[in-house]
């Protein structure tokens, strides 16, 4: 009877040794799957990212950042709202900084710090220059 438990025992061991092992395998292929996966979502990441980019030439490619489309979507938000403040202060500064076309219309001159008889003067010399 000891025999018996004995080898029964052996055998017992020798199904759960070929279990873990089969388990092993299993869990190794999974493993590699799981990493073939990860591969392949960067991949696809990377071009919805480049497809993102391209389909909006306004933004500057360092702003849009992130790891899954979410975040990149999350990122391309944040940059068109960037771009669109900058657009919005460089509106702003061209329209202070507008400068009319052509030259400024003339102005007559300035007769009020003139004494009275520089003022006779002028009026002279401008009565005989018509």
């Amino acid at each position: 009877m000891a025999e018996e438990t004995k080898d029964t025992e052996a055998q017992d061991k020798d199904e759960l040794q070929a279990r873990i092992a089969q388990l092993e395998q299993g869990s190794a292929a999974k493993d590699s799957e799981l990493a073939a996966a990860k591969e392949s979502l960067s991949g696809a990441v990377a071009k919805y990212r480049a497809a993102i980019l391209a389909s909006t030439p306004g933004i500057p490619a360092e702003l849009v950042k992130g790891e899954s489309t979410e975040e990149i979507d999350a990122s391309l938000e944040q940059a068109q709202g960037i771009i669109s403040k900058v657009r919005q202060q460089i509106e702003v500064e061209a329209e202070a900084n507008k400068v009319p076309a052509g030259a400024p219309p003339r102005t007559p001159q300035d007769l009020s710090a003139l004494s009275p008889a520089e003022k006779i003067a002028y009026a002279l010399r401008k009565s005989f220059r018509m």
